[in-house]
């Protein structure tokens, strides 16, 4: 190109040639938007006249109440559809989309979307297609308020997408392991999707040493936009100064992962401060290190987070000896690059945080059901001989117990012993007599069963377990459920057990509200848990099973023959519910409507092992319905793996991302074709023009160069909005319709440079003379 530049000219026209007439009136309509981070796309009330496709960065949608109280609805990355809805009811926004990043989008308008809808109805059978998944799949599950600095709120009608692209991590001091970090995660997110590693290092050696200078910027930003289209994931490793690629990394970054080590004290670091003045509303998340051999769970994790208001959710990451040896980069580098060419281990933590980030978390939803529960260890023992990761942990009543017990244990031998323990606790009836009380609010005073949950969990809160945890209780003086992912662990897991009747509601010591077991409004939370981002669930179910065949008796009822029917062996015996079973029902009547969603719902695995022979208070058999829920489970994956249906849990990828193909950082270039194509000599001589009404086709109505042009004319380019097209008074080709088929993104913006700056692109006779403006 730099021997012969017109060479150009030539590409373009044969490009163009070869477009169809609807690409052609796309690519005319269609505008090219870049919002930079912390701009507005539109607002809420304005005129829906157009919707918006993300071609690269973050968006982020809020609503504002009347109150003037404003809430995240949701959040969008590249590929996703925005303001469809009511640009199609032509109603006015319903939120106000806000660019987390800088972000490259496509508006399409409304006039280009009804010609489509015109000349193609199939596009409308797909849209409507579309966007009956997206309201079906709102409609499967409800929203749960809940009110308190404990717990979260999630509107479980909009899932919380985790899907990020580009990922800055940042360290919190010098001495932590950084690149061994990022080459971790690199090595558990390959698996997954194409994965790139960027550090300063990587892009100089690739575009020269003075790449950050400011009158490179252009260069560095098409670079940096290639390697996010080629790959699935980018990682963009910090140095440890605030310098020029520093600040790049961070306003490239979908989510910023700030890695500190979670066995020393909590520090603020120097970085930090700076992170949250030029990236305040990208995502960020706490990642603390911790060695692999470390048996006692975190500590001190409050600590950390206290200091970090602005982050959103923080993981526990035990690493191999490999990464806290001093090497040099290159040492490093060839350490990696044997280790690369091993699959890496789908439970280790890297793993867990590669599925968050990528959106293929695998959730555990344990119900409650007394003893039953003891199932649930069975179970677990199941899923992980099954070679199924747990990302995420969520639990009701015992479930909740046993949940956070494995989060804090991580290990199924230990898990089962101190499980074990306490059900030969709750057997001890001397010690439960001992405990009773004056029964005004409840049979028991609760201290024994609290000292029976402390003494298994200590005071270890759940920021501290190893693995993501959340319980749900019912808030009976706000009349409302709540979700607790922060806290102490033993009282909210007591809460969450806490029956009405026998055990006295736990007072939250945050706000002093009355908590009670969460299964009353939700005795299998897997919507909550996909509300957390889960992206396929697992839900064990260990309640009861009430009566359904009851006797029907009439339009009155009299105890007393009840009575007799109970104590005469020779009459037919009756089911009818006494007073406890009826409360008992009635306070179950939410919670069996939610079961029955889970159940028909296609994102949750539901399980019911068959332990409806054991009553809720039979804690001595703890063994037997272990048992009973491992061999249960072991059957049901087995059937699961014979069946393909095994591989969406323990393959990498939940929802498969299509790998890109791999190519050397060292292919792409950068090349200044307007710089070039300035050097090509004038020879379009001038040449007169002629039309007739033959020369027009049937094509988009506001198209400004719609004709066939005809052989024998010359074709200046000219620059109109932003775009390039040809005038229509010259051409020197075959018949040939030409709209505006270049935009001003990273990869062809110079092509768009070269029509501003070729020869005769004034419109004129073609002599190249005068300027464009």
């Amino acid at each position: 190109m730099r021997e012969r530049p017109a060479v150009v000219l030539d590409i373009a026209n044969s490009v163009v040639k070869r477009l169809s007439p609807l690409v052609r009136q796309c690519d005319f309509a269609l505008d090219w938007n870049f919002i930079e981070s912390g701009r507005a796309v539109y607002r809420q009330e304005e005129t829906s006249d157009s919707t918006y496709i993300v071609l690269n960065g973050r968006l982020r949608s809020v609503t504002t109440h009347a109150n003037g109280k404003k809430e995240i609805v949701g959040e969008y990355g590249k590929g996703d559809l925005i303001g469809i809805i009511e640009m199609i009811t032509e109603t006015p926004r319903t939120t106000t989309v806000m660019a987390v990043r800088d972000s490259e989008l496509a508006k399409l308008p409304e006039g280009l979307f009804n010609a489509i809808k015109f000349k193609y109805p199939i596009v409308v059978t797909q849209l409507i297609s579309l966007l009956s998944h997206r309201i079906l799949g709102s409609m499967r599950s409800r929203p749960i308020s809940t009110s308190s600095f404990t717990s979260v709120s999630f509107d479980t009608n909009q899932q919380i997408q985790h899907r990020y692209s580009t990922v800055a991590i940042v360290a919190v001091s010098d001495d932590v392991p950084l690149s061994p970090f990022t080459y971790e995660l690199y090595h558990s997110l390959s698996t997954i999707g194409s994965t790139v590693r960027l550090t300063s290092e990587i892009v100089r050696k690739a575009l020269g040493a003075a790449i950050m200078e400011p009158p490179n910027e252009y260069r560095l930003t098409s670079w940096l936009g290639q390697q996010e289209d080629r790959h699935n994931i980018t990682l963009y490793q910090c140095d440890n100064s605030f310098g020029l690629w520093t600040q790049r990394c961070l306003r490239q970054a979908d989510v910023i992962l700030i890695v500190g080590f979670g066995d020393r004290s909590p520090v603020m670091g120097k970085l930090e401060k700076e992170i949250d003045r030029l990236a305040i509303r990208t995502a960020k998340e706490l990642v603390l290190l911790h060695p692999e051999e470390a048996s006692s769970c975190p500590s001190n994790t409050i600590g950390w987070l206290n200091m970090r208001a602005w982050v959103s959710r923080h993981h526990h990451i035990q690493c191999p000896k490999r990464m806290f040896t001093r090497r040099s980069q290159n040492k490093i580098a060839e350490l990696y690059e044997r280790i690369m060419k091993n699959e890496p281990y789908i439970h280790c933590d890297f793993s867990r945080l590669a599925r968050w980030l990528t959106g293929n978390s695998v959730g555990l939803v344990l119900g409650g059901g007394g003893a039953r529960g003891a199932a649930h260890v069975g179970m677990l023992k199941a899923i992980q001989e099954a070679g199924i990761p747990i990302d995420m942990v969520g639990g009701v009543s015992i479930g909740a117990f046993m949940g956070a017990l494995w989060c804090m244990e991580k290990n199924i031998t230990t898990m089962t012993q101190k499980a074990r323990e306490w059900c030969t606790k709750m057997t001890q009836w001397s010690r439960q007599l001992r405990d009773l009380t004056y029964p005004i609010t409840s049979m028991f005073s609760g201290r024994h069963f609290n000292q029976t949950i402390r003494g298994t969990f200590g005071d270890i809160c759940i920021e501290d377990l190893w693995i993501p945890y959340f319980t749900l209780t019912t808030d009976i003086s706000a009349s409302c459920a709540r979700v607790h992912t922060h806290g102490s662990t033993w009282r909210y897991v007591r809460s969450s057990m806490s029956l009405s009747g026998y055990m006295p509601p736990l007072c939250d010591p945050t706000d002093g509200h009355l908590l009670l077991d969460g299964g009353y409004v939700n005795n299998l939370p897997a919507d909550v848990m996909r509300a957390q981002g889960a992206a396929h669930i697992i839900a064990i179910d260990v309640g009861s099973q009430d009566d359904t065949d009851l006797t029907d008796y009439g339009d009155d009822l009299s105890g007393w023959w009840l009575l007799y029917k109970r104590w005469n062996p020779f009459t037919s015996p009756v089911k009818v519910p006494n007073l406890p079973d009826i409360q008992s029902r009635l306070a179950y009547v939410s919670c069996v409507r939610q079961l029955e969603e889970v159940k028909k719902s296609d994102y949750c695995e539901y399980i019911r092992p068959p332990i409806d022979q054991y009553k809720t208070l039979a804690f001595g058999s703890f063994d037997e319905i272990k048992n009973v829920g491992y061999e249960h489970g072991k059957a049901y994956f087995q059937s699961m793996a014979e069946s393909g249906r095994l591989t969406r849990f323990n393959q990498w990828s939940v929802h498969p991302i299509p790998k890109k193909a791999t190519h050397s950082l060292n292919e792409y270039s950068f090349v200044d074709l307007a710089q070039i194509v300035c050097k090509v000599p004038e020879t379009y001589p001038e040449r007169g023009y002629s039309s007739s009404e033959d020369d027009y086709y049937d094509g988009y109505a506001s198209e400004p160069s719609s004709m066939p042009l005809k052989k024998g004319y010359n074709m200046p380019l000219m620059r109109s909005a932003g775009s390039l097209s040809l005038s229509d008074n010259d051409m020197d080709s075959d018949e040939l319709e030409i709209p505006r088929p270049f935009k001003p993104l990273p990869g062809n913006r110079n092509l768009q440079a070269v029509a501003s700056t070729a020869p005769g692109t004034d419109g004129s006779s073609g002599d190249g003379k005068k300027p464009l403006d």
